[in-house]
Parts: C-alpha cells; sequence; structure tokens
C-alpha cells in the first residue's frame, strides 16, 4: 500500500519537516479531489482528478492509491469517466492516508 523506500527517499530529499508540509499539502487537496469525486463530477472533469491524485500519490509512495487512478485515468480517457468506481477510489485513499500517518512518529503524524 505504502511504498515506504519512496517515503524515505522523500524525507532525504526534502527532511522530515518538508516531507510533512508535502504530506499534509498533499492530505489536504486529495481529500477534496476523492469528495469531488464521490459526489459526482460530470466525466470531462473525472480524468483531471484522477490524474492529479495518481501524480501526488506516486510522488509520496501511496502506490495503491495510483495504481486505482490510473486505472480510472485510463477509462475516463476512453470515455468511459461514468464507469469509474469513485466509491473505490475514495475507499483506497482512506486506507493508504492512514497507513502513511500510521507509518509515521507520532508528532509528524500529527501535523500531517
Amino acid at each position: 500500500m505504502i511504498d515506504w523506500k519512496r517515503v524515505a527517499e522523500l524525507k532525504e530529499e526534502i527532511g522530515a519537516d518538508g516531507f510533512v508540509e508535502v504530506a499534509d499539502m498533499f492530505l489536504d487537496e486529495a481529500e477534496g479531489a476523492v469528495q469531488a469525486l464521490v459526489a459526482g463530477l460530470p466525466a470531462e472533469e473525472v480524468e483531471g482528478q484522477l490524474h492529479f491524485l495518481k501524480g501526488s500519490a506516486l510522488n509520496l509512495g501511496l502506490s495503491d492509491l495510483a495504481a486505482i487512478c490510473q486505472e480510472g485515468e485510463r477509462k475516463a480517457a476512453a470515455g468511459q469517466g461514468a464507469a469509474v468506481d469513485a466509491a473505490q477510489v475514495a475507499a483506497i485513499y482512506r486506507a493508504s492516508r492512514a497507513s502513511l500517518l500510521g507509518g509515521l512518529s507520532p508528532d509528524q503524524a500529527g501535523a500531517a
């Protein structure tokens, strides 16, 4: 679910404080994107939201979330945006978020 090697690489690149800042920003923005998907977006907007989530998830090491978003992005690009299972994306996002926060030290998890 979480590519902890990627998390460690990102922490090394930008520092622990920088990582917490990036993770916090992603989680805030991702929450909005996931809520929009679940609420129902016009089909032409689904691909863009999934693309955003996929890229950010890959950057933070959230591999399962990135994979489900990539699958949905392909469907949306093929004109099947309505076929994207937003509830499944939301469930994987929430599980990924919990796993990421659970794997951070208590002081880092409180900030993210």
